[in-house]
């Protein structure tokens, strides 16, 4: 099949969305000359059941927060109006769907969480359905995946991917700076909505 155009879907928990998100979705779209990069915040995640997550209407308006100045960026209520688990299959199907045949997708997403893609809804549909691309920090060896899906995978390497969401939190709860590590209105909004304090 012949693609007319390149589009991105970048999923993940956000929580929240930070500096390293946004490098490796710009450098992702800009490598790959994506027409556009959607930010899907997940619902529900199924990989973090049972562990504290915030409400994914916080974690929904941070992402626009932090996108609403690139052009190129959107954000997706997808998955938090879709009841049940987010799987990324649904998301992928849904978004093929819209864009129609004559646009390749580029799913983006960590290297440390491609590597567990066989533990994933449906991972062999997912991997016909679109391109994916693993973005690690320098360094990071995506050991055996790559090789096993050698045709499906790209992987680039993002030096912002120190940066972690777990880390963002912590700072907050021990009354740490974050600043430089999220844009200025989602450090803004954490603060005033008193996010990651207990």
């Amino acid at each position: 099949m012949i693609f007319t155009l390149k589009k991105g879907i970048m999923g993940g928990t956000f929580d929240p969305i930070h500096y390293g998100h946004l490098v490796t979705a710009e450098e992702v779209r800009d490598y790959f000359g994506l027409a556009e990069v959607v930010f899907v915040p997940s619902a529900r995640p199924p990989h973090k059941i049972g562990q504290k997550v915030s409400d994914p209407e916080h974690r929904y308006l941070m992402a626009v927060l932090a996108t609403v100045t690139n052009p190129y960026f959107q954000v997706s209520r997808v998955e938090i109006e879709r009841p049940g688990p987010s799987y990324s299959i649904d998301t992928v199907r849904y978004f093929k769907d819209l864009w129609g045949e004559g646009t390749e997708v580029f799913f983006i997403t960590g290297a440390d969480a491609f590597s567990q893609i066989s533990s994933w809804n449906n991972p062999e549909e997912l991997l016909k359905l679109c391109t994916f691309v693993a973005a690690s920090r320098p360094g990071y060896r995506l050991l055996g995946v790559e090789n096993k899906y050698q045709e499906r995978v790209r992987t680039i390497e993002v030096s912002a991917l120190a940066i972690s969401s777990s880390e963002i939190r912590w700072r907050v709860k021990r009354g740490e700076s974050i600043k430089y590590l999220v844009p200025e209105a989602v450090e803004n909004y954490i603060y005033k909505n008193e996010l990651y304090r207990n």
